[in-house]
């Protein structure tokens, strides 16, 4: 059994008394000190409990009580600074070691400067659960694990990344899904349950990481290209890009109209034609900066330093830089959108593709995916293109696509053909395709042509500008 001192005097403490007899929480023996003559202290108890009335500023009253029974732990809940000051030092200087939780209605102690002492600041715990009720504000547990925010509660609103998307096509490294509600019901998922608006998804992991992942569920597709960033980044490598620069600079400031007029930084490596340097550069000015490198030694830490110091959500590059610069491997960790230009404008894209395969990542791109054709006025597709007619094996990631669709209220084609998904593709007009955003992506050898997976064949194909779109998931 354990010994439990409460110093008691006021309503927060008459409040605590009459929980601890209502909980009735056994083994406990509860020795209750009060100054006040009619404090509270319940008829009919439910607990083993003792009741005291003397001054707890006391010395030698608080030292004989302490002598007496060997306690576990102390509360201090007074109404009084002076009293709870004076009492504290009077334990102390009876056992320096034994653990006191300490109440603080007036902001006078701080916890770091009493050993073995918990300070409970009454003012932050009101401001923390009124702060709890706010919208948009993630529950966390309080009295359960370290206590650290490593449990979290969020719920999934319309338009999120994580809505109608199986549990199992969601990366978690280092946090998980431990739990759904819907309808005031629990539910223990599966990798096939899928996450629908209004669900409360408990998710449990590294506090940072979930602070992370809260964002991400919260981010609704409204503020593309959030939740990858806000603003938009350009790469321009003149040992590949000089011909279509400019061209390439006028179709980067269109999708920057398009969205709202994001912010455009334009980073130009590897500079030759002054003439050229200058014509973009002329291009810069409100929402628009043009930062010439003319000696880089790691274009991969410049990206890198870039895309946390603009708050970077999309990068632009070319076919050419991309595979010459190797850049899949270096943007890939970064979770950036990244767009490669094509020989086809996007002033002139009329419709996205979305090529499909058997991976689990075609979910992830899915909100993105209709958010952009939206945006831009594209029509979506998406393709089911097999040599073999094996269709049924994807039926799940096409329910998946027509859920999102009634969600969002946007039309999506659903083409089935049995047929090479790359001539399929090559023969297609006025396209943009979206695709995820692998880690090492196929340049386009011979035996692509062979392949039935997207991946592979990617980056063979210059004729569609493409939008690769990381998978949702934290390291």
């Amino acid at each position: 059994m354990k010994n439990i001192l409460i110093l008691a005097d006021g309503l927060s403490a008459e409040h605590f008394i009459k929980q601890i007899n209502q909980k009735r929480i056994g083994d406990n023996q509860y020795i209750v000190v009060t100054p006040n003559h009619k404090f509270a202290i319940p008829e009919t108890l439910a607990v083993e409990m003792k009741s005291y009335t003397f001054d707890p500023t006391s010395y030698s009253k608080i030292k004989r009580v302490l002598r007496e029974t060997q306690f576990n732990m102390v509360f201090i809940v007074l109404d009084s600074p002076d009293e709870t000051r004076e009492s504290l030092k009077n334990i102390r200087m009876t056992d320096e070691k034994i653990r006191i939780h300490l109440l603080d209605h007036w902001d006078a102690f701080d916890e770091a400067d009493e050993s073995y002492t918990q300070v409970f600041n009454i003012n932050q715990l009101i401001s923390n659960r009124l702060f709890d009720h706010l919208p948009n504000v993630p529950l966390v547990a309080q009295n359960v694990g370290l206590s650290e925010s490593e449990i979290m509660e969020v719920a999934v609103p319309f338009g999120s990344n994580f809505a109608y998307r199986h549990i199992g096509s969601i990366s978690q490294v280092k946090w998980r899904i431990v739990a759904l509600y819907r309808n005031a019901k629990l539910i223990l998922p599966t990798s096939a349950t899928m996450i629908r608006p209004q669900d409360s998804i408990l998710i449990v992991g590294k506090p940072n990481i979930l602070n992370n992942i809260y964002l991400r569920i919260i981010n609704k597709e409204g503020l593309f290209p959030e939740p990858f960033g806000k603003n938009l980044y350009m790469i321009l490598d003149m040992e590949f890009d000089s011909d279509q620069a400019l061209s390439y600079m006028n179709e980067a400031m269109y999708m920057r109209e398009r969205l709202d007029d994001r912010g455009l930084i334009v980073r130009i490596i590897n500079p030759g034609d002054f003439e050229l340097l200058e014509k973009i550069k002329s291009l810069s000015g409100a929402g628009i900066e043009v930062v010439v490198d003319y000696d880089i030694a790691d274009i991969n830490a410049v990206i890198t330093a870039d895309t946390q110091r603009y708050n970077i959500g999309l990068i632009f590059t070319s076919m050419d830089t991309f595979s010459g610069d190797s850049l899949a491997s270096e943007l890939f960790p970064l979770k950036k959108l990244v767009y490669i230009f094509g020989d086809t404008p996007l002033a002139t894209v009329t419709k996205s593709v979305v090529l499909m395969s058997d991976d689990e990542e075609m979910e992830s791109i899915s909100s993105t995916s209709f958010y952009i054709s939206e945006t831009l006025g594209f029509d979506l597709c998406l393709c089911n293109f097999d040599p073999e007619g094996d269709f049924a094996s994807r039926r799940m990631i096409i329910e998946h696509y027509e859920t999102l669709s009634h969600a969002t209220h946007y039309p999506i084609k659903i083409e089935e053909k049995k047929s090479n998904p790359v001539r399929a593709l090559k023969a297609m007009e006025n396209t943009l395709q979206i695709a995820p955003l692998a880690y090492n992506l196929e340049l386009g050898s011979f035996l692509t042509r062979f392949s039935t997976k997207s991946k592979d064949y990617l980056l063979s194909n210059t004729k569609h500008p493409k939008l690769l779109i990381p998978v949702v998931q934290s390291h």
